[in-house]
């Protein structure tokens, strides 16, 4: 049977049952954040390095492209003609049939190694290029091939031209998708070192530090990273680096604080506890630059760049706000500024981004789970109303909102009065009826918080007609949905049963 505390689990903090709800929740949760870790893989990346000297690749060697073993010839043969043979390899081994060919090749790698480690510095970056386009081969055996370079490249970080740190970085970044070999490899190689000396040295290049970051992803994605990689990163001085580009300010530009959101939102949503993110400022952070882009929101603004970045930082603050204590939550995240932005993205992206409001409608969800400061602010912020309109919304996005609402009504009996004022019953009535089966147990839930202790609310139900969707769930072929309702009418509505 249903009893109170089995619904009241939204801002509670005490007792048995509320802790195995919010057990439940967390679990759910991180089955969300998993599926969405998964879709979001961006296995590989391709920087291509075009510059004036590609005039000079003749006609003759334009017509070898395809031989990739007469070009590996000529380049053991250290001709006068290495630099424009290598471009042309380099060429060439953007087809995955011409690197499968390539790496059968006696010595190949090696002699890209060799070039690598050379003291040409033009064919230092064209050899470059030649493993890049290995590195991002849709077939791991000829991407693994470039491993005897990975040392080399992890060096070349702390030097050499933008345009190299770059291709080493991504370079980097491709292999680390590729087995649990490849990460420990360059684990121990020290590649979380090298990348935060990398960072923090670069940290004007905007260039290098989006590639840096990209890399850090890839590696954050890995299978093995919860236990290999991300105490490491935590230990290191990644994430107050990580922080610092997310910045409103303009010369720092989306790309490098996407990638960088990108690799704070693995963190979070990757380890239990959060404390250490959270005492290096991390929702603080986050909070303030989402306070930002969302002003700019609803001055109109809608660049790409902007969608971008709200992803990944909804993500972090929802996952931070999990672990921030009660006490310090509205003052971490903005206080009620925070509600006006949340609902500002929600109603903004609607209908065009249904994906990123729903986003921001489960990061609503979590902060008035853990802060009844916060649900006052709804409502004294007259925010509720909208947010009641919503319900009418699929993409999940209203199962968010009425979870939401949800924990508004645990808050006290006066907030319910205050949701009735607002017409929730009615828009209750018509959720109660919708084919969605969390909808519809969601909606009893929280018509239980509103009518429990309250019969003027109870009767106000009655009146909208809400009785005889009651009775017709009792005949629903889902168990819970049929209890609940039971319980609702034989405990609240008896007396009004005819």
């Amino acid at each position: 049977m249903w009893r109170v505390k089995e619904v009241g689990h939204k801002a509670g903090r005490h007792g048995g049952t509320l802790e195995q709800l919010r057990l439940k929740r967390r679990q759910q949760e991180k089955s969300l954040r998993q599926a969405r870790r998964d879709r979001q893989l961006v296995s590989k990346r391709l920087l291509h390095v075009e510059n004036e000297d590609d005039s000079e690749v003749s006609m003759d060697a334009a017509s070898e492209v395809e031989d990739v073993v007469g070009l590996l010839h000529k380049l053991h043969q250290s001709g006068p003609d290495k630099e424009v043979n290598l471009r042309a390899m380099s060429k060439a081994l953007r087809d995955p049939s011409t690197q499968l060919t390539f790496i059968k090749q006696e010595n190949s790698i090696h002699l890209l190694v060799g070039l690598l480690t050379g003291s040409d510095a033009r064919c230092r970056l064209l050899a470059l290029q030649c493993l890049h386009e290995l590195s991002h081969s849709p077939h791991t055996s000829v991407s693994l091939t470039c491993l005897p370079a990975s040392s080399y490249l992890l060096t070349y970080l702390s030097g050499q031209s933008t345009r190299f740190t770059e291709l080493c970085l991504y370079t980097l970044g491709n292999l680390c998708p590729d087995g649990d070999a490849v990460t420990e490899k360059l684990l121990a190689q020290g590649i979380i070192p090298a990348l935060a000396n990398c960072m923090e040295s670069q940290r004007h290049n905007l260039a290098v530090v989006e590639a840096a970051a990209f890399t850090l992803s890839q590696l954050l994605q890995t299978r093995t990273a919860a236990q290999n990689i991300i105490p490491t990163v935590l230990a290191s001085r990644l994430p107050s680096l990580l922080l610092s580009v997310l910045t409103p300010e303009p010369e720092f530009g989306p790309a490098p604080a996407i990638e960088c959101a990108w690799c704070l939102h693995y963190l979070t949503s990757s380890t239990k506890d959060n404390r250490e993110l959270l005492t290096g400022g991390a929702l603080q952070q986050c909070s303030s630059l989402l306070g930002t882009l969302g002003g700019a929101v609803t001055a109109g603004k809608r660049d790409e760049g902007l969608e971008l970045l709200l992803c990944p930082l909804l993500r972090c603050v929802g996952n931070l706000l999990c672990c921030c204590p009660v006490e310090e939550l509205s003052s971490q995240v903005g206080g009620a500024s925070f509600m006006v932005t949340l609902c500002a993205i929600i109603h903004t992206y609607l209908h065009t981004r249904p994906s990123l409001a729903r986003e921001a409608a489960w990061v609503l969800n979590n902060a008035t789970a853990h802060c009844s400061q916060i649900c006052s602010a709804l409502l004294s912020l007259n925010l509720v109303p909208a947010l009641i309109n919503l319900l009418l919304f699929s993409e999940g996005i209203n199962v968010m909102i009425l979870r939401t609402l949800a924990n508004v009504a645990h808050k006290n009996k006066e907030s319910s009065v205050q949701l009735v004022e607002h017409g929730l019953l009615a828009a209750l009535c018509t959720t109660l009826k919708m084919a969605d089966q969390e909808m519809v147990t969601l909606s009893l839930e929280v018509l239980f918080l509103l009518v429990d202790g309250s019969s003027k609310i109870a009767k106000e139900f009655v009146r909208q007609g809400g009785l005889a969707l009651l009775e017709v769930i009792q005949f629903n072929s889902e168990r819970e949905m049929r209890e609940r309702a039971s319980y609702l009418l034989h405990q609240h509505f008896v007396s009004y049963d005819q």
